[in-house]
């Protein structure tokens, strides 16, 4: 079951990844921001639109798959990663900085999912301990 966990949200953080970085760099491509036929046609004609699109359906199919298994807690907390991979993506696709307040972030994300974790794991020990 570990297993399963680990490939379904290593999966699901490529395919929200992927969404994310495909959004933004349609949006770059897309400028200037004008509500006219022409900027819908820059935004539809670029294909990192159909790119993120395709992201977003096959995050939604993979949390789904996951959901199933899942505990509901650590599983939406272990989703918030995609913060941490996007901020990690950016500094190398858009040469975006990691501030102070971004490595802080990440570190309480990245906490706040290990404890969920280890709390879970700890409850499951002791909920088998309890039917034996």
């Amino acid at each position: 079951m570990a297993r399963f966990y680990l490939i379904g949200f290593t999966v699901l953080l490529i395919f929200d990844t992927i969404a994310q970085c495909s959004f933004k760099l349609a949006a770059i491509h897309a400028q200037p921001l004008a509500m006219s036929i022409e900027w819908l046609i820059r935004v539809f004609t670029n294909p990192w639109i159909y790119i993120s699109i395709a992201g977003y359906i096959l995050t939604f199919f993979t949390w789904m798959t996951l959901l199933k298994k899942a505990p509901v807690g650590p599983a939406f907390a272990a989703s918030h990663f995609e913060v941490v991979t996007v901020m990690i993506v950016s500094v190398w696709l858009f040469h975006e900085p990691i501030t102070s307040y971004k490595l802080i972030g990440a570190i309480l994300i990245i906490s706040g999912i290990l404890c969920l974790a280890f709390a879970e794991n700890k409850l499951t020990k002791q909920n088998s301990n309890k039917q034996l």
